[in-house]
């Protein structure tokens, strides 16, 4: 029976205070924080980070099939899946898909991957859900929004940690929140409308038609994890059918991150499995265009997925403030700052696809006579000079250090004008790569500090966004 055997998620460092940007326009505040993706971050670089934290203890060679969710896509007619898959290091032997243009999209994909590993054509699916949404300035949703992704591990495995038992479904075509294919930031209808006849009316159905098909009471299940648009109409919700908000009802989320779009009801998922004991039901609902309700049952299974996924307790504990509003404003590109100085280099599609493995999968080269490992991939090796006598190594997970550095005041942006361009030596071979740090205090880089390395967009150029490997300090 196809069930989860592993899960993650991430939150961007950088946190705005709430208060902040109601005291820009001189409006009310929510209260609480938002997380906000730093400005070389998007869906793909959080998908990225979720999948990995996703997969810490699991072998990646066995995952043949990733599906990526999303209503912020960077690209258009090119997947985004196969990407987020080539950054995860995945095997090219896989299916992948990319779902969109709903905030139902993440449980869509997992439904869609339950199916799949169900009907024997894949064996374990990675479903990966990210989002970063943007609000007109001003507006309530420029508060409640969050940016954030979380991936579950969908498999067949005799006895998986999560088992789904059934789910229940209803489509509903009508005008609530939406986005023209020209339109950069959320549109929505009146809220009472939206709330009333959209939200509320949908997941009652969704939700009592899975209870009814089940023969199941509030008292039977253990936590409600219900995807909401604001923390009053998921606690009406609950009163509906009788939940109890405060052992019951799963933590919105919505005081320290913000509703993070498609990814906010497997984000949800995630942090309640963290705290899940074996026998525990879960009746999880999501929102959009209709509704998804599923049931699922917590096995002992639960207990030996691995610690070392940070998860969402682990992002909700490493933040950093971010400074003002208007930074806010500049990482989501609504206000340019004085540029920095310009990459000089032109991406080529014949030379991305050449060099993927290396500038992709963060794959180095270790010589199989002497063993050195270099990056990036070396066919003559400096240590011995044998020739295309190499194995592939990933480094992309690999502890590392700072080994040198210096910090560039000419190359970065008005809002972040301090870049920390450095050497870092990795664990593996003391190999060695030249990194720009992101998501630190310059001041605070020192030689042999431990790093870590995070997939982020480079530049833009030649009609294509630039990926590549950054280092950070250890989150």
């Amino acid at each position: 029976m196809a069930g989860i055997i592993s899960y993650g998620a991430y939150i961007p460092l950088w946190r705005l205070s709430r208060d902040a940007i109601a005291e820009a326009w001189g409006s009310g505040s929510i209260g609480g924080e938002r997380s906000v993706a730093n400005n070389d971050e998007d869906a793909i670089t959080m998908a990225v980070e979720s999948a990995i934290d996703c997969l810490g203890g699991f072998g990646r060679e066995d995952v043949d099939g990733l599906y990526f969710a999303s209503t912020t896509p960077p690209y258009k007619e090119k997947e985004c899946a196969t990407l987020v898959a080539a950054a995860a290091d995945l095997k090219p032997e896989i299916v992948t898909a990319d779902f969109g243009n709903s905030l139902r999209t993440g449980t869509a994909a997992v439904r869609a991957a339950l199916d799949a590993v169900n009907s024997g054509s894949a064996k374990n699916v990675l479903v990966t859900a990210s989002d970063c949404r943007t609000g007109y300035p001003r507006s309530n949703y420029e508060q409640s929004f969050g940016d954030a992704a979380a991936a579950v591990l969908i498999s067949d495995a005799a006895r998986p940690a999560v088992i789904m038992e059934n789910s229940y479904s209803i489509s509903n075509e009508m005008y609530d929140v939406w986005r023209l294919d020209k339109d950069t930031y959320v549109q929505s209808w009146e809220d009472r409308f939206i709330i009333e006849h959209g939200y509320t009316e949908n997941m009652r159905k969704a939700i009592s038609g899975l209870m009814k098909k089940q023969g199941l009471s509030a008292k039977d299940i253990s936590k409600a994890i219900f995807y909401a648009p604001t923390a009053r109409s998921q606690q009406g919700l609950a009163r509906t059918f009788e939940f109890d908000a405060k052992t019951q009802l799963q933590d919105l989320l919505v005081s320290d991150v913000g509703i993070s779009g498609c990814a906010h009801v497997l984000l949800m998922l995630v942090a309640a499995l963290e705290e899940a004991k074996p026998g525990d039901r879960l009746l999880v609902a999501s929102y959009g265009s209709g509704a998804d309700a599923f049931l699922l049952q917590v096995t002992g299974e639960i207990e030996k997925i691995e610690g070392s996924r940070r998860g969402v307790k682990g992002f909700l504990n490493s933040k950093k403030s971010l400074p003002s509003y208007v930074k806010y404003l500049s990482y989501r590109g609504l206000l340019e700052p004085q540029p920095g100085e310009p990459f000089r280099l032109f991406p080529a599609a014949t030379t991305s696809w050449r060099e993927r493995n290396w500038a992709i999968r963060m794959h180095g080269s270790k010589c199989k006579n002497c063993g050195t490992v270099h990056f990036p991939i070396e066919r003559v090796c400096y240590g011995c000079r044998s020739k295309d006598n190499y194995e592939e190594v990933r480094l992309s997970d690999k502890k590392a250090k700072v080994f040198t550095y210096t910090l560039d005041n000419l190359a970065g942006r008005s809002d972040d004008p301090t870049v920390p361009q450095l050497t870092v030596e990795f664990e593996v071979g003391n190999a060695r790569s030249y990194a720009v740090m992101t998501d630190c205090d310059p001041k605070e880089v020192s030689i042999g500090m431990p790093v870590e390395m995070t997939f982020r967009r480079m530049y833009e150029g030649a009609g294509m966004y630039n990926y590549f490997w950054k280092c950070r300090p250890i989150r």
